[in-house]
């Protein structure tokens, strides 16, 4: 019996402070809130500013991909050239010399051009089916389009040649070897001057050190190959450099549309080009399913919609441009127009195949 006073006063706290949390509840829960909308909002979280710099990091890289393929090119000559100078390249020291040396330096620098022709599309796009069409390529009324539009392709192609041959001719090694074994009396007589009969005779064991030559002589005339080697690759980047910029400059000054417009261009076409490989995909999964699902279930099939043989004809011709309207692509220009209009007897047009790539 005088337990039950105390289990009443217990019991009573036990409730006050029950109703107290209850009281405090709701202006805590508010209190905690806003707090953390405060710190979110003064303080946003890592993930938004994660997600932001990759989109930023990755809209860099889409509009500088050109210069970044460029540099991946570079650094990938770079690296073949030393791995075959290391690896590969051993100079015989004989007769053979020059021949060695030039295949060495040339040689790869032709296979680049053939890979440069292979692995652009629009070589493709030029040539798939001329022997059937001449007209494809030479459509009357302009029959300079297609000089052009190979000149371009040529030009992209000579990109990886000229690194080669460049970064070849800084090194010197191959030129040194090839000019080594040289018998043409006018370079013997420029690589000799001042040096004894010897060097005429044995400027072939040079690049291996074998001469009868005293040490220091053997060393200027490695110095001497070296240096014009380095000369002639350092001319070789200025000119194409220059070539580069007077061909773009003049590309530019003869441009019949603005520089937005040239831009505005540019975007269309990659996201054409982006929007048509995908429906490639899309409509040639739905056929294959509509075939497999007939051939399964040994049924007709339902009509499909496709373009016509005309229509893909027409969508892969070369593009030309007309200043009365503003197609920026042939399957544009077959969209707007249609297949049977603007024949291309009646245009004045001025090539820009390609031209958005190069801007």
């Amino acid at each position: 019996m005088t337990l039950f006073p105390y289990l009443a006063q217990f019991c009573l706290r036990r409730r006050t402070v029950v109703s107290m949390k209850k009281e405090l509840a709701p202006p805590l829960a508010a209190a905690t809130a806003a707090v953390l909308q405060k710190k979110n909002k003064d303080f946003p979280s890592s993930g938004l500013y994660t997600m932001d710099a990759f989109q930023g990091l990755f809209k860099f890289f889409l509009n500088q991909k050109t210069a970044i393929g460029y540099s991946f090119m570079a650094l990938l000559t770079l690296g073949g050239e030393r791995l075959f100078s290391l690896v590969a390249f051993k100079c015989p020291c004989s007769p053979e010399n020059t021949v060695y040396g030039l295949a060495f330096l040339f040689a790869p620098a032709w296979v680049l051009l053939i890979l440069g022709f292979f692995l652009n599309n629009r070589s493709w796009r030029l040539f798939t089916g001329c022997c059937v069409n001449p007209r494809k390529i030479f459509p009357r009324g302009h029959g300079c389009r297609f000089f052009y539009v190979l000149g371009q392709i040529t030009l992209n192609a000579l990109v990886a040649p000229v690194m080669w041959l460049s970064v070849a001719l800084l090194n010197g090694t191959f030129y040194e070897c090839a000019m080594s074994g040289t018998k043409s009396p006018s370079l013997l007589g420029l690589i000799c001057k001042g040096k004894p009969q010897q060097c005429r005779e044995e400027l072939y064991k040079v690049s291996c050190r074998k001469t009868s030559l005293t040490p220091s002589d053997n060393e200027e005339l490695q110095l001497s190959l070296q240096a014009q080697s380095q000369i002639l690759g350092w001319c070789l980047i200025c000119s194409a450099s220059f070539f580069s910029l007077v061909s773009t400059c003049y590309g530019r000054c003869r441009s019949k549309v603005s520089y937005l417009q040239m831009t505005f261009w540019k975007t269309y076409v990659e996201k054409e080009k982006e929007q048509l490989e995908n429906s490639f995909l899309d409509y040639a999964s739905k056929l294959s399913m509509r075939n497999l699902k007939c051939f399964f279930e040994n049924k007709r099939p339902e009509a499909f919609p496709l373009p016509s043989f005309a229509a893909w004809e027409a969508a892969s011709e070369l593009y030309s441009f007309h200043q009365t309207r503003q197609h920026y692509s042939t399957l544009h220009k077959i969209v707007e127009d249609g297949l049977d209009l603007c024949p291309e007897e009646s245009e004045t047009t001025m090539v820009l195949v390609g031209t958005a790539e190069h801007i």
